[in-house]
């Protein structure tokens, strides 16, 4: 394991989303949990054509797509209905004839939504934070004229929720969203954007798939919806413990794709994922009881969380819950992997009231303590201007 002095000090914006913006598929949407295509291609070059991969965090399929157009079979979990969507539509495999009616169709598209009755507004909190009344209004125009279901829907959907987030008054400052001034663009400029992006997608869509991949929906603590299925090669990227709400900053995109309705399912989406707090999954923390003793590392760790003022506890049972689901996860893993087979895991370390949470050791305990064997962590890159916050990849052997 390297120590501090050895790690590298550059945060290496090529091992982030950020790598990922001109490579086809992976780039149709800005998603901050992302990661970089470049470390699922570095682990999975070596890989026979006979390797089944499995990324039990889909998150935005990089696993899976990289996989498939290696020309390998892949299988993603995933337990946001929006993210299954996504992925699901990125390894879909779309015919000439589909692409080319949705580019004829754009223009038609956009003159309908000139005079059509606009949909009703997304009921996102304070939504004039994230677009004046006219470029609302030209959105909600467009949402009512795209086709609700098929091939060319999927295709426009993306290449709407490019042009809705390119427009609004968001800005992507790792590893969250926030907000700047908002400004309105005028229906030429809007229309020219979405013509754009309707083409982005278009271009990367037209690229064969050679292997195949599926996003199955899916709790990552147990595994069930992959049934018996086997695999070679686990690489995945788990949520971090660090309190961020990914449905918090999906919200905007599973609004205007209907995945998500009322506020109160984000936070019922959170409570089920591992990772996430947010709304009523932090309220629900205050009654949530351990089932199994934590491991001895992370004990002290806990005990110094907990004497923090203000919500030292509730952080700590946070933790606490984070390292219990992801027992749970590693187990099932275990299950799932063929003898001699590979798993890598993307985590990032935390720190809580200034106790560091040494994420990248807990996961090499755990994963040996689930059954696999030469866990080693590897240290990928510095996350941001902390000292202490680094990203690391863990990886053992069946």
């Amino acid at each position: 394991m390297a120590s501090p002095d050895e790690r590298p000090l550059g945060r290496r914006a090529e091992l982030t989303f950020s790598a990922n913006r001109t490579r086809g598929r992976h780039g149709w949407l800005r998603l901050t949990p992302a990661y970089s295509v470049d470390v699922v291609d570095a682990l999975l070059r070596d890989a026979p054509r006979s390797a089944r991969v499995l990324d039990p965090f889909s998150g935005t399929a990089t696993t899976t797509l990289c996989a498939a157009e290696r020309g390998l079979d892949a299988v993603s979990l995933d337990i946001n209905p929006f993210l299954v969507w996504l992925g699901r539509t990125k390894l879909r495999r779309f015919a000439k004839r589909t692409l080319q009616s949705v580019a004829r169709s754009v223009p038609e598209i956009l003159a309908a939504a000139r005079t059509v009755s606009p949909n009703p507004p997304p009921p996102i909190h304070r939504i004039e934070r994230w677009w004046p009344e006219a470029t609302l209004d030209w959105l909600c125009r467009l949402d009512a004229v795209l086709p609700a279901r098929g091939a060319a829907s999927a295709l426009l959907r993306v290449a709407f929720c490019r042009t809705m987030i390119d427009v609004s008054g968001a800005a992507f400052d790792h590893p969250s969203m926030s907000f700047g001034e908002t400004r309105d663009h005028d229906d030429e400029a809007l229309e020219a954007r979405f013509l754009a992006d309707c083409a982005h997608v278009l271009e990367a869509a037209s690229v064969p798939l050679p292997g195949r991949g599926e996003v199955k929906r899916g709790d990552a603590r147990t595994l069930d919806a992959l049934g018996d299925a086997r695999f070679d090669r686990v690489i995945t990227s788990p949520p971090y413990p660090n309190r961020m709400s990914y449905v918090r900053e999906l919200r905007p995109y599973m609004y205007w794709t209907r995945h998500l309705k009322v506020a109160r399912d984000a936070g019922e989406l959170d409570w089920k994922a591992i990772g996430g707090t947010w709304g009523i999954a932090t309220s629900r923390l205050n009654e949530w009881e351990p089932t199994a003793a934590p491991d001895a590392l992370l004990k002290p760790i806990l005990r110094n969380i907990r004497a923090a003022p203000k919500n030292g506890p509730l952080l700590a049972t946070y933790v606490e819950r984070y390292f219990e689901d992801t027992a749970s996860h590693l187990r099932a893993v275990r299950k799932r992997v063929s003898k001699n087979g590979e798993v890598h895991y993307v985590v990032g370390n935390s720190t809580f009231y200034g106790v560091l949470l040494p994420v990248e050791e807990l996961y090499a305990r755990l994963l040996e303590q689930a059954g696999f064997r030469d866990a080693e962590v590897h240290v990928l890159r510095k996350r941001n201007s902390k000292k202490e916050l680094y990203e690391f990849r863990v990886s053992a052997r069946s």
